[in-house]
């Protein structure tokens, strides 16, 4: 039996992209450690825009939701003028959460 889609234990799917100063101020490294942290994968990478970043990450709803709250901070540095969300099924593909470039 699965669970439904609004439990926040439920497995589902974040995407964000991040715009503002958040390239060159060690957001993706921030945005590592958290993720690590709530123990979800996925990964982040600077989009070639140089004013984006996307987030791909899976793992128990109520722990994305944590993370999406950083994101909306991110670290000394970084100023995030907004962050488009994006949630759906977990794909199941992604074993660790990487920085990919």
């Amino acid at each position: 039996m699965s669970e439904a889609p609004e439990s926040p234990t439920a497995v589902v799917s974040l995407h964000a992209i991040v715009t503002g100063r958040v390239q060159g101020v060690n957001f993706r490294d921030f945005v590592y450690g958290r993720a690590i942290s709530l123990g979800l994968t996925g990964y982040v990478r600077n989009l070639p825009d140089m004013r984006s970043v996307e987030v791909v990450a899976e793992g128990q709803r109520e722990r994305l939701e944590r993370l999406l709250e950083h994101l909306g901070g991110g670290p000394r540095g970084a100023r995030v003028h907004s962050v488009d969300v994006q949630w759906g099924e977990a794909s199941g593909q992604y074993t660790r959460f990487r920085v990919t470039f």
